[in-house]
């Protein structure tokens, strides 16, 4: 699509990856006119992503679109932690998708830009943001061939580096790299081990059909970064750490990257905000980024489009930082602590992947808990005095247009009637010991109470739809 720069939108996405596109589809749910800038000019034909967790799976779910992934993804019950021989087994979680779904990042891209170009987003390709401005009123970008373009709100999604959150001034406080790791893409003609470690690194080996697997770890040989990464890099380092190479050949994608991990410090600043790794990097132990980014995306979606009708309570933008940002730091915690598992060498640190190891294997609520962790089914959005239900995940409802929805045990005409005026759906529901439920977009419990108190549950809230 040609940028015409007279068109007004009310939000401008920087970046075209997996977070920018569901976000702006999850904006224009919400009746907001939508921009996507993203740099490259194509699509990559590599995935740094291969699968999507339980909690992104219900995010799917929750607009109804989960079905193609499911059709074309590979359940798989159980999954890594810290390269650990001893895998989690999520098939003990509470959720309908009790696994991880192997599902390639370039895919996931072209479903979500499909969902977004059909939702009525406008998305502008080979075109770089080198600048972010803003005032009381708005926010502008400079592109690379000196064009601006204006908007209410403009929200970075464009990585790591991201050129919004530095134009912002956003802080981005945390560690620079201490150890390295790789990934290669490979044809291997023999059957490689699942997973391998020793004093020069860690691997293990992902298959990716036809023939193609992903060897991915940690390497304690090279010790940067920035320096070329060959297939006969790759064959050494797998040889080294696995005891062979498996014929590997073919190679397709071959990257280096490092540990460093840094948390924005703000999530908003003034009309930009940050999502996906905008907001935070990290090793990617686990798989965990796109995951974590797409969950930030619904979060920030129905705030940033209620603020941009005028219909959001006060304090509601501001609450995606003070949701998501405490969730980016245990994002980098428990990453923090995969590198550590992965990169063990010393004594005391194969001490503790052995014990690590062995907790996973005999211990089901530890395996439980960090399964949770990784899965991010454990967070929720409590508020203080509230309900207990309230900011815990809902996952029997979907809301494919993108409003609350306020579910009843029982017939209670003037709170659904206050509801509908609200622009919230309704429903019956069979609810665990509680008359009323108000579940938000995002699908975490808005309000929970007696039948009595519904009407008034409902105007505390504050927003409408």
């Amino acid at each position: 699509m040609n940028l015409d720069g007279t068109q007004s939108n009310d939000v401008i996405v920087v970046g075209a990856g997996p977070v920018g596109l569901w976000l702006a589809a999850e904006l224009a749910l919400g009746g907001v006119s939508t921009l996507v800038v993203e740099r490259a000019v194509e699509r990559s034909p590599y995935s740094k992503a291969l699968g999507l967790h339980p909690r992104t799976i219900e995010v799917l779910a929750l607009r109804g679109v989960e079905k193609q992934f499911l059709d074309e993804g590979v359940p798989r019950p159980n999954w890594h932690f810290g390269m650990l021989e001893n895998r989690l087994d999520f098939r003990t979680l509470d959720t309908p998708y009790p696994f991880m779904l192997a599902f390639p990042q370039h895919r996931t891209e072209e479903l979500f830009e499909r969902r977004a170009l059909d939702a009525g987003v406008r998305i502008v390709r080979g075109h770089a943001v080198t600048d972010v401005a803003q005032d009381d009123d708005s926010a502008t970008v400079t592109l690379d061939d000196s064009r601006t373009l204006t908007a209410r709100f403009v929200v970075g999604c464009d990585g790591a580096g991201s050129t919004v959150r530095k134009a912002a001034g956003i802080g981005f406080p945390g560690s620079d790299a201490s150890t390295f790791g790789y990934v290669g893409e490979v044809v291997l003609t023999e059957q490689p081990v699942l997973s391998a470690q020793n004093d020069d690194g860690a691997l293990i080996t992902v298959p990716l059909g036809g023939g193609r697997y992903r060897i991915a770890g940690q390497d304690s040989v090279h010790q940067r970064a920035d320096d070329p990464f060959t297939l006969e890099d790759l064959r050494a380092t797998t040889i080294r750490v696995a005891g062979g190479d498996f014929g590997m050949r073919d190679p397709g994608w071959l990257s280096r990257f490092g540990n460093a991990t840094r948390i924005a410090a703000a999530y908003r600043s003034g009309r930009v905000l940050l999502a996906g790794d905008a907001a935070h990097m990290h090793f990617p132990a686990g798989g965990v980024g796109l995951n974590v980014g797409v969950q930030d995306a619904v979060n920030l979606g129905w705030k940033l489009a209620a603020e941009v009708r005028g219909t959001a309570a006060p304090g509601l933008l501001d609450s995606y930082h003070a949701e998501r940002h405490p969730v980016g730091l245990a994002l980098a915690e428990h990453t923090l602590a995969q590198t550590a598992l992965i990169g063990a060498t010393t004594p005391e640190q194969r001490a503790l992947r052995t014990l690590t190891n062995d907790l996973i294997a005999t211990v089901p609520a530890f395996s439980e808990a960090l399964a949770n962790k990784l899965a991010a089914l454990d967070v929720a959005y409590p508020v203080e005095g509230a309900h207990p239900l309230v900011g815990r995940r809902f996952t029997s409802v979907t809301l494919p247009a993108g409003r609350p929805a306020l579910l009843t045990a029982t017939d209670l005409p003037e709170a659904e009637e206050h509801a509908a005026k609200l622009g919230f759906d309704t429903g019956r529901h069979d609810l665990p010991d509680v008359d009323v439920v108000v579940v938000r977009p995002d699908g975490h419990v808005w309000w929970a109470g007696d039948g009595s108190a519904a009407v008034d549950g409902l105007t505390g809230l504050g927003t409408s739809f």
